[in-house]
């Protein structure tokens, strides 16, 4: 590949950009730029290092994610967004390598690709297949609940939950977004390619990291009526050879799905349970793992040509 990569984190001082900058920093193979600390809100100085990078990864809010992109004029500097700014804007491309077919090439040869959200990636990696297939309708009234560690909500929200004295009330589950109109409905909706946004509820667990996003399915409302198992083994041979992303034997799971099995991983795993009538979806994983950071650095290493999992847990 020739020179070792320039590498500008923008944002590395919050809980993404501090996870991916923990990751990446172990290889020997990046060049990192880094800014003073005292010049991280600079916008001259943050200009000056996203134009000597080669890629840039983007872990700010929404809005300073879109001004960041503005500040770049170098046609070499690649940028991965990890806001939510870009994830249906045309000339970027969507992150999820396994999602839908050519994703994988289209993240290679991208300048500009947009993370997926964390909840969108559990949602999308159990119905976008199916819309793909012809199996679920595009007008199909989908709904999804998706369980999720606190560390989803930055430093501040980290600080309440982690504080000794907090609120006893915090130990319950706790559902947000109660207006139906979350972040990620828009990428949710369009990259599924689905006629309607599905009604989508988070809840809030007390558990640091790992995320559970399940989806209900009517199968009698789906082309041909398949049963759970049926679509089980339809999701294994869509991401059969994959290795970030695995659906698990029908029948497997026992009694119980913990949400957080798959904390501390990069892996991303469907289990599909039901019966003839009805099926259950749910994608389990790290919601600062493959939710964010390690679909990031997947992303860095198609975009640079690296081997795609390197620097991942893939075990």
């Amino acid at each position: 590949m020739g020179k070792t990569p320039k590498v500008f984190i923008d944002g590395k001082g919050g809980v993404v950009g501090a996870r991916l900058y923990e990751q990446l920093s172990r290889r020997g193979d990046l060049e990192f730029l880094l800014i003073d600390p005292e010049k991280r809100r600079d916008v001259e100085e943050r200009r000056k290092l996203l134009n000597e990078a080669d890629l840039a990864i983007l872990c700010l809010p929404e809005e300073t994610a879109a001004q960041a992109v503005e500040l770049v004029d170098n046609p070499n500097t690649r940028i991965i967004d990890t806001s939510p700014a870009h994830r249906t804007t045309p000339g970027w491309v969507y992150g999820f390598a396994e999602l839908l077919p050519g994703q994988r090439q289209r993240i290679r040869f991208s300048k500009r690709v947009s993370n997926p959200g964390c909840h969108a990636s559990g949602f999308l990696s159990t119905v976008a297949p199916l819309v793909q297939m012809g199996i679920l309708p595009p007008d199909y009234p989908v709904s999804c609940f998706s369980i999720t560690g606190y560390s989803g909500g930055g430093k501040d929200m980290i600080a309440e939950y982690e504080d000794p004295n907090r609120d006893p009330a915090l130990a319950a589950p706790a559902l947000y977004s109660l207006g139906l109109c979350h972040n990620h409905l828009n990428e949710m909706q369009h990259i599924a390619g689905l006629e309607y946004p599905p009604v989508f509820v988070p809840v809030l667990s007390d558990m640091y990291s790992g995320m559970a996003t399940s989806v209900t399915l009517q199968n009698r409302l789906l082309r041909g009526a398949p049963t759970a198992q049926d679509i089980c083994e339809m999701l294994q041979s869509y991401y059969q050879d994959q290795t970030l992303v695995s659906v698990a034997p029908f029948g497997s799971q026992g009694p119980r799905l913990v949400s957080n099995t798959m904390a501390g991983t990069d892996r991303l795993e469907i289990t599909v349970c039901g019966r003839e009538e009805q099926t259950l979806l749910t994608a389990r994983f790290d919601n600062l793992g493959k939710g964010v950071a390690a679909a990031a650095i997947q992303n860095l290493n198609l975009m640079l040509g690296f081997p795609e999992t390197t620097g991942l847990k893939v075990e």
